[in-house]
């Protein structure tokens, strides 16, 4: 009888613990989740952001490279082109494949100016716009890499178990 009353006494603050702790389970998780997506939202800013600081840089490319280069039309078209599509571009996937076709139009155009004229290799503003898109990609490749290695965390938490029940019961993919 004791143990009966003793048993009665605390089961219910047992059961309390537990449901507390398991609350606190859901609550942190969720959480967690919640940052994780921010961070991979914000890495991805930061891909956009140096995609528009190169985009921004193909009309000062093109208008210093114009008046000694008659020849690379082509060249030209295409790193127009593919700053056109990427601001056109609508899903983060479009935008940066866009951008990556941005960024290897630059550097074909680059290097075929550097072949055909090394006059203009001379040219103040021309070295420093190529030294300010060659840093652009740079950046642009490191801000890919922390996006990738924060889609990898998310992608980490949401598959581990038991959080992976919460991370489909919150909508978390």
């Amino acid at each position: 009888m004791v143990k009966e009353s003793f048993m009665g006494k605390y089961k219910w603050w047992i059961i309390i613990a537990v449901v507390v702790l398991v609350l606190l389970y859901i609550v942190s998780a969720y959480n967690n989740f919640v940052g994780l997506e921010q961070n991979v939202n914000s890495m991805w800013s930061e891909v956009e952001n140096q995609y528009t600081r190169q985009a921004d840089l193909i009309p000062n490319l093109v208008s210093v490279t114009a008046s000694s280069v008659s020849v690379e039309t082509k060249f030209v078209k295409d790193v127009v082109a593919a700053r056109a599509s990427w601001a056109a571009a609508n899903s983060q996937l479009e935008k940066d494949t866009a951008g990556v076709q941005m960024t290897n139009g630059i550097t074909a155009f680059v290097n075929a100016v550097a072949e055909n004229y090394p006059v203009l290799q001379a040219n103040k503003q021309y070295i420093a716009l190529t030294d300010e898109l060659s840093g652009t990609q740079n950046r642009i490749a490191t801000a890919r890499g922390r996006y990738i290695e924060g889609i990898q965390s998310f992608n980490t938490a949401v598959k581990r178990f038991p959080a992976n029940l919460l991370a489909g019961l919150f909508g978390f993919t």
